[in-house]
């Protein structure tokens, strides 16, 4: 039996071609991934201000019931039987005033990790003066792609 060899021409190995092709790949979707992830981040740190802005605005709502609609008599800790006015985790202390005897407006600036927006939510009394409804306020720089506008 006459066994002939043949001269086999494996490939071992990728080309240069492939290789970049590959790198190209992973470049295109790291950046459009990563830019994602840090919004994601940074969303999910606001969550923190968020919260201890609702609780505030519960305080506030309550204050305002009470102050007969009266909301110059809510701006500061003790008139919402709060020890202290908030401090978010990562934030400054909430900064609650007074525009006019029917709104209130709540600030607070973010730390860098955040963005360093300020939030700003401005409250005022319904026509029929039962109910308070939260806006963002001018003074508010929260890009809506980190807090949707009816979130605030």
């Amino acid at each position: 039996m006459n066994h002939c060899s043949f001269a086999r021409n494996v490939q071992q190995g990728f080309t240069l071609i492939e290789l970049m092709i590959v790198v190209a790949i992973i470049g295109i979707l790291a950046a459009v991934a990563i830019p994602q992830y840090q919004d994601y981040v940074t969303k999910s740190k606001w969550a923190d201000t968020l919260s201890a802005a609702t609780s505030l605005k519960v305080a506030i709502a309550q204050c305002v019931q009470e102050s007969a609609g009266v909301t110059t008599n809510c701006a500061t800790a003790a008139n919402l039987n709060l020890p202290a006015l908030p401090t978010p985790k990562y934030g400054s202390i909430f900064v609650v005033t007074a525009p006019s005897a029917t709104t209130i407006l709540i600030t607070t600036t973010g730390t860098a990790e955040v963005g360093s927006y300020v939030y700003g939510a401005l409250g005022a009394r319904d026509p029929s003066g039962t109910n308070f409804a939260w806006t963002a306020d001018a003074t508010d720089t929260i890009p809506a792609k980190i807090v949707k506008l009816g979130v605030r």
